[in-house]
C-alpha cells in the first residue's frame, strides 16, 4: 500500500529489521532515530543501485557500451535533480560530496570582496566556509522569531557598502528542526542586491523544495540525509559566478584543452557548466542514488509524507511535554513549524549518559552533543562555556555531572510509529526510575558497564 493511500505506512528502508544487542544480553530491533545525521537508505534506492552496478563504467571517458550507459545515467541523474528542485531554465546542477562540499565550492567561486551574511544559528557547514581571504563575513545574532530574522537581515544589508553580497540560510535547523522563512528572507536579500544560498540538508528530505518559488540563487543538500548512500551531494543554481571562477578542483574533466607553451608553461582552457567543478572521475553511483531518492520521494508524494511526519511530530512533542524534567530546545517557540528533528535536555542528566542508556538498555539510537552547530546549541542552553570538542562529541563527563550539551532525536519517511512510542517509553522510565545499569566514561563518552548500577 502506498504512503499516499495510508499515512500510517513508512517507506521501506534498509536496516528496518536489524537486531542489536542490549547490555542485558537480549536483542531488540534497532530504533534508528538519528536521521538528521544520516538517514537509512531507501530500499528503492538500494534496489536501483544494485540493478545498475553490473553495468558500471567510466563516465565521460569511454566509447564502450558500459561507459556510454554510465554517462547517460549520470546526466539523466542531473536532470532528475533539476526536476526535483524545480530549477529555473538556466540553472545548473553540480554533483559534490555533500552539503559541506557544496558550500565550500560556492565559497571558492565568490567574487573577491564579497560580503557574506549568515545567522550564528547555522550548521558549521554553512557557518564556516566563508572565512577565507578576499571575503568578509558578518554573523547575525540568533533571532527569536521569523519577523526578527527578516528585520536583522534587512538591518545588516542596509548598512553594507556596495559590492557583491551573499546571504546563507538554512531551510530547517539541524538542532531544533524549526523551519526558517526562506522566501521572506530571500525577498529581503534581493531587495538589497544580495544573492542567497539555501542549506537544504535538513529541509529537502522532509518537504518539497522549489527553487523557482523560493527565489534562492543556489541550493545545497546531501544525499546521505536524503535516503541515498555513497557520498554524493548537490550544489544547484545560477551559473555565472560558477563559470567565472577557477575550477574547484583542477584536473581531468574540468579542462577543455591543455597545451604546452613555448616557454615550457601549460595553458589551460577550462570547461563551462557543471563539468568545470566536477574534475576527476565522478561518483556516478552516488549521483544515481541521489536521483533515485528524488524520484522515490516525489512518487510517494510530499503532501502525504509531510502529513504523516506531522502526526509523528505531534505525538513526540505531546509525549515529551508530559515529562516535566524534559526541556525541548527552540528558537521560535513551541508552536513553530518544524521537520522531524527535535533536541532536548533532561533535568539531572548528562546528555551523554542519557543517550548511552537509550542505546544500551532500549536499542534506540539518538545523537548527543552540539550537533556541529555550537553557537546555536550554546545559545539555546544559555551557556557560552560549552566544552570544546570535536564535531558532535559530548563533553568528557561522568553520569550525574552538569550537561553542557543536548540530546537530538530525528526521524523521517522510514520511521515506524513504534520507534517513537518506544523512545517516549524509554524517556519516561529513565526519568522516573533511572538507568538500570552503571556507566563509566571511556574516551569522552558514557558507556555501559557489565555490572549492575
Amino acid at each position: 500500500m502506498s504512503v499516499a493511500a495510508d499515512l500510517r505506512t513508512p517507506l521501506a528502508v534498509l536496516g528496518h529489521d536489524v537486531q542489536v544487542p542490549l547490555v542485558s544480553g537480549e536483542k531488540v530491533g534497532y530504533a534508528a532515530l538519528d536521521y538528521a545525521a544520516s538517514s537509512p537508505a531507501l530500499q528503492r534506492v538500494w534496489d536501483d543501485v544494485a540493478a545498475y552496478a553490473p553495468y558500471y563504467g567510466s563516465v565521460h571517458r569511454g566509447a564502450g557500451y558500459l561507459s556510454q550507459l554510465s554517462t547517460d545515467l549520470f546526466e539523466q541523474s542531473r536532470r532528475t535533480v533539476e526536476e526535483f528542485l524545480d530549477l529555473r531554465a538556466d540553472d545548473q546542477v553540480v554533483f559534490t560530496r555533500a552539503t559541506t562540499d557544496s558550500l565550500n565550492l560556492l565559497a571558492g567561486v565568490l567574487p573577491a570582496g564579497t560580503r557574506v551574511f549568515a545567522f550564528e544559528t547555522e550548521h558549521h557547514a554553512s557557518l564556516l566556509p566563508w572565512r577565507r581571504e578576499g571575503l568578509t563575513v558578518g554573523y547575525l545574532r540568533a533571532p527569536r522569531s521569523h519577523a526578527e530574522a527578516v528585520a536583522r537581515l534587512e538591518e545588516a544589508l542596509a548598512a553594507a557598502p556596495e559590492g557583491p553580497k551573499l546571504f546563507c540560510v538554512t531551510g530547517a535547523s539541524n538542532v531544533t528542526g524549526e523551519l526558517w522563512p526562506v522566501a521572506e528572507l530571500t525577498e529581503t536579500a534581493h531587495r538589497y542586491g544580495a544573492r542567497v544560498v539555501l542549506d537544504a540538508a535538513q529541509l529537502a528530505p522532509h518537504h518539497r523544495v522549489s527553487v523557482r518559488e523560493l527565489g534562492v540563487d543556489w541550493i545545497a543538500f546531501s544525499g546521505h540525509k536524503l535516503y541515498a548512500p555513497f557520498g554524493a551531494g548537490v550544489l544547484a543554481g545560477r551559473s555565472d559566478w560558477l563559470d567565472a571562477a577557477e575550477p574547484y578542483l583542477a584536473g581531468g574533466g574540468a579542462s577543455r584543452t591543455v597545451a604546452r607553451e613555448a616557454d615550457g608553461s601549460v595553458a589551460v582552457e577550462w570547461q563551462t557548466g557543471p563539468a568545470r567543478h566536477e574534475a576527476g572521475s565522478p561518483n556516478v553511483i552516488g549521483a544515481y542514488a541521489v536521483a533515485s531518492a528524488c524520484r522515490a520521494l516525489t512518487e510517494a508524494g510530499f503532501d502525504a509524507l509531510e502529513a504523516r511526519e506531522g502526526q509523528l511530530i505531534a505525538r513526540l512533542t505531546a509525549g515529551l511535554a508530559e515529562i516535566p524534567e524534559v526541556r525541548v530546545l527552540s528558537l521560535f517557540g513551541p508552536e513553530a513549524a518544524r521537520v522531524g528533528v527535535l533536541s532536548f535536555v533532561v533535568q539531572g542528566w548528562n546528555s551523554s549518559h542519557f543517550s548511552a542508556a537509550l542505546s544500551a538498555e532500549y536499542g534506540i539510537g539518538v545523537r548527543d552533543g552540539l550537533f556541529c552547530a555550537h553557537p546555536l546549541v550554546r545559545t539555546l542552553l544559555g551557556s557560552e562555556d560549552g566544552a570544546p570538542s570535536e564535531c558532535g562529541a559530548p563533553e568528557p563527563s561522568l553520569p550525574g555531572e552538569r550537561s553542557l550539551n543536548a540530546i537530538r532525536v530525528s526521524f523521517g519517511a522510514g520511521t515506524p510509529d513504534e520507534h517513537l512510542d518506544r523512545f517516549l517509553t524509554a524517556v519516561r522510565e529513565l526519568v522516573t526510575d533511572g538507568a538500570r545499569w552503571s556507566y563509566r566514561s571511556e574516551g569522552g563518552r558514557c558507556v555501559a558497564d557489565t555490572r549492575r548500577g
